[in-house]
């Protein structure tokens, strides 16, 4: 179908890959993965022939439909939710308009009779359009856009509404609705679980297993690779490596490739160590010439093996918090209601009661709206029930993180100043250190904040509350931007954390390695389940 053979990209002298190949077969399902920058991107965008190469060749298969979803979403006004899924649907639309055309001609013939050879080749494109048209959905184009729509979380009586009133992150649901009822071939997917809560999440999941075309993506959730993903191709140190598994085979192996490729080169170093040893004791003596000579020649010949560049990470002891009294917050049947711009109230949840013990670990789950961020909200003393009590125990010292508090950063500050400035007593030492976990190395701690993204905003953010002794942590949707690498860093932290944590998440594996209680938030009212996360589920189902 798409054949990338002994591709070579580089943008002036940074090659991103070179004599690398990759092949997208029918029914593929291929997560794409390696380090930003690598060059995942740009594969997608070769193969939508957005970007050239400097050698090797492409080769795609003709009159396959291609949809390919990415995080910057064009212009959308004029039309409502469903109008703007449905017009995004491309070759369909064009076989719907194409079908019309030969019906009005078909009709027009009995007045204006055609040839036999014209009628035959009409009835055959006629018959090959309707064909196609019904292969990919066109007859129930918009019974589809309407379940990808609800699936994707926008609820039915908001499919009329106009695109502009939608917010960002609900533009890029109906930006990815419109590239799933494209019904394409061969679907190229970034990042797509980005802004999507957790039931949009297990949706999207099940409708991509059910999904017939091949399927190339990137995505930071780990579980959803995992459950969507049969091969794993990295794009790293220059070049494409395909690996035939989801994503667990993917660690596993390339940690064996690691161990092998280490053990070949320690051993070509040793004999290249032989062999220089020997030229070097050797090479002033005229009776060794032709032996000096042909080891020389013979070290010219040899492929060197290479250890590609780890990725660094620093292990980092987080100041050990002060103990805080064994209860340390407190519901005692508290209600939560909004007042809307009319003067009426929105009911959030009543009658919540239940106590966070020291060093419980507590998931907030529940649909999208439950109220889950309001509930952390009460619990860190930053809103106020409208009803009943909540309180911080004794010796409580807070740490609060949601997507909100990225706007506490300064913008003119550059990291190392941002992070040196709320702890002024620490050395330069302690500070770098703590970076360094953070995936923050050499020049980049003097960025400035004002240009840094997302997850990098973010990871500025965890450094500056896991820098304090805190004893709390309270993380509103803590993994939002950050890539396979920062969340397990950021899981390992809470991991070692020598405290209590309550938090919201949508990524499973994080809810799954961290919580030890679940508070579900549901229909106004709030369950406890005194065990992990799978223990919740399994009493869910």
């Amino acid at each position: 179908m798409i054949h990338l053979t002994n591709i070579t990209k580089q943008y002036g002298q940074k090659v991103l890959y070179q004599n690398a190949s990759v092949q997208i077969r029918p029914g593929d399902r291929i997560g794409l993965v390696g380090p930003n920058g690598a060059g995942k991107t740009t594969i997608f965008r070769i193969i939508l022939r957005q970007e050239g190469i400097d050698g090797g060749t492409v080769n795609i298969a003709e009159k396959q439909v291609i949809g390919y979803f990415s995080q910057e979403v064009g212009e959308m006004k004029g039309r409502s939710a469903l109008e703007e899924v449905m017009a995004g649907a491309g070759r369909v639309s064009d076989l719907a308009s194409r079908i019309a055309e030969m019906e009005a001609r078909l009709q027009d013939s009995a007045e204006k009779p055609l040839s036999d050879d014209d009628m035959t080749q009409l009835l055959e494109r006629y018959g090959e359009a309707q064909l196609e048209f019904e292969q990919r959905g066109g007859y129930d184009l918009e019974a589809r856009a309407k379940e990808i729509l609800t699936g994707l979380g926008i609820r039915p009586e908001d499919h009329g509404r106009p695109v502009e009133h939608f917010s960002g992150g609900w533009k890029m649901r109906i930006a990815l609705a419109q590239i799933l009822a494209l019904s394409p071939d061969v679907l190229l997917m970034d990042e797509p679980t980005n802004h999507l809560d957790l039931e949009s999440i297990i949706w999207l999941e099940e409708w991509l297993m059910k999904f017939k075309g091949s399927l190339v993506m990137t995505c930071h959730d780990r579980e959803f690779l995992n459950r969507v993903t049969s091969r794993i191709v990295e794009v790293a140190n220059k070049t494409i490596t395909t690996f035939s598994g989801n994503y667990e085979y993917y660690v596993r192996e390339r940690e064996i490739r690691a161990q092998q490729l280490l053990a070949e080169y320690r051993k070509q170093q040793d004999m290249l160590a032989k062999e220089e040893e020997f030229i070097a004791r050797f090479a002033a003596r005229a009776s060794h010439a032709a032996q000096v000579q042909s080891r020389v020649k013979k070290l010219e010949k040899i492929e060197r093996v290479e250890i590609p560049a780890e990725e660094k990470t620093i292990k980092f002891e987080f100041p050990t918090p002060p103990r805080s009294g064994n209860d340390v917050v407190k519901f005692d049947g508290v209600a939560k209601s909004w007042v809307l711009e009319d003067g009426s109230r929105r009911p959030v949840f009543s009658g919540v009661s239940g106590v966070v013990r020291r060093q419980d670990r507590v998931a907030v789950v529940g649909v999208n709206g439950a109220g889950k961020s309001t509930l952390l909200k009460i619990a860190c003393e930053m809103t106020e029930p409208t009803q009943g009590r909540s309180t911080l125990g004794a010796s409580v010292r807070l740490g609060y993180f949601s997507q909100h508090s990225l706007e506490v950063l300064s913008p003119e500050k550059t990291i190392y100043d941002e992070i040196h400035d709320r702890i002024p007593e620490s050395t330069i030492g302690y500070v770098r250190n703590l970076l360094g976990a953070f995936l923050f190395s050499g020049d980049d701690v003097y960025k400035k904040n004002a240009v840094l993204s997302g997850g990098e905003k973010s990871r500025v953010v965890l450094a500056t509350i896991l820098a304090k002794p805190v004893n709390f942590l309270v993380l509103d949707e803590p993994t939002n931007h950050l890539d396979i690498k920062s969340r397990e860093l950021l899981l390992d932290a809470v991991k070692g954390f020598d405290g209590t944590v309550m938090f919201v998440s949508h990524d499973r594996h994080f809810l799954r390695q961290v919580t030890n209680r679940v508070f579900e938030v549901d229909h106004g009212e709030m369950r406890i389940y005194e065990g992990g996360y799978d223990y919740y589920l399994s009493q869910k189902h």
